[in-house]
């Protein structure tokens, strides 16, 4: 994969360009950010997937709920079988499948209650939403790039694990390294997550504190609550499914914390499918899920709330086979800090 990467390394500084350019047409104001009727924040990432995006759209959303904003959520819909605008959730009642908007925001419609909508043009998907539904505050979810839409707030995910990566051809830009933007861009931000999901808690890397010095600069984690039985969603403690022998399904950006959680709560994990980012199951993956269940003697099938959006329709197929996904939730360290910070911002 180095060797990959390092063939590739003369169109870093190709990639370069196109996005200090197209940065630079924003800030000398050639391109211009419109302004929607309605408070706007942002929750990005400069990095290529698994920094934690949508756990945090999560986290923000309920914490602007709780405080009595009319709040919804606004995302391209990566993956979906769909385009243009499509009105994913009014509250609680699911207007979509999962299919038609993708698993995130549909993940993050059902865990959240909340409005919800897709659209590749944030502009006009913001103006719809706020039309169709009357909410006063937007969650918009990977969105730092997108800077077409004027926000409020800009909350930058990125997860410690990557900011301490030894690897310097992981902080090189697109198409050798994992990065979206260069660390430069943090400036644009008004506040960091360094998520360290179930890792523990790192030093803030050099890196990091160069260019954020005046930013605010939260800690976020990760923790593991229950195993939710994806056909009868039955949620059962962690401690019941120790040294249990399981097959584990994942078809997300960066499977390491996930598989790194569940050796934590001791589930056996050596048997593994590993599918690529955002995996559309078909009745093809399914069989080959039930043949790699039954030749390793699996006890059960584990997967990620993420996967099982999507899995969930094969439940006939899963009919014979215990199947769950692991129920996490992302806590903040300075919880009162940063719940202030946002109330505040918007305020």
């Amino acid at each position: 994969m180095n060797f990959i990467k390092i063939i590739l390394y003369p169109l870093v500084p190709v990639y370069a360009f196109i996005i200090a350019f197209r940065n630079w047409m924003f800030d000398k104001g050639f391109f211009k950010s419109t302004r929607v009727n309605s408070k706007v924040i942002s929750v990005g990432n400069i990095t290529v997937g698994g920094s934690g995006k949508t756990p945090t759209v999560i986290f923000t959303t309920n914490l602007l709920k709780s405080s009595g904003r009319k709040v919804g959520v606004l995302s391209r819909g990566y993956g979906r079988k769909s385009s243009g605008y499509l009105l994913v959730a009014e509250n609680e009642k699911i207007l979509s499948t999962v299919d038609q908007c993708g698993d995130e925001i549909y993940h993050t419609a059902a865990e959240c209650k909340v409005p919800a909508a897709v659209c590749e043009n944030r502009v006009k998907g913001a103006k719809r939403l706020i039309n169709d539904t009357s909410i006063d505050t937007i969650v918009l979810d990977d969105a730092f790039q997108h800077r077409w839409i004027e926000r409020d707030l800009d909350l930058l995910v990125i997860e410690q694990r990557f900011l301490n990566d030894p690897n310097f051809l992981n902080h090189s830009l697109l198409p050798t390294g994992n990065m979206r933007e260069n660390f430069r861009s943090i400036y644009r931000s008004d506040a960091i997550i360094v998520n360290r999901k179930f890792s523990q808690k790192e030093d803030i890397p050099a890196v990091l504190k160069k260019y954020a010095e005046t930013k605010k600069i939260f800690n976020a984690s990760y923790k593991a609550i229950g195993f939710v039985d994806i056909k009868r969603d039955i949620t059962y403690n962690i401690g019941e499914f120790e040294g249990q022998k399981s097959l584990v399904v994942s078809g997300i950006a960066n499977p390491f914390s996930f598989i790194n959680a569940l050796k934590q709560t001791k589930v056996d994990t050596q048997n593994q499918m590993i599918f690529s980012d955002h995996k559309y199951y078909t009745e093809k993956e399914v069989q080959k899920i039930r043949k790699e269940f039954y030749s390793t003697n699996s006890h059960s099938v584990i997967t990620t709330e993420k996967d099982a959006v999507k899995l969930v329709k094969f439940s006939k197929e899963f009919d014979d086979i215990d199947i769950f996904y692991l129920k996490i939730k992302l806590e903040m360290d300075e919880i009162d800090e940063f719940s202030n910070f946002i109330i505040d911002r918007i305020s």
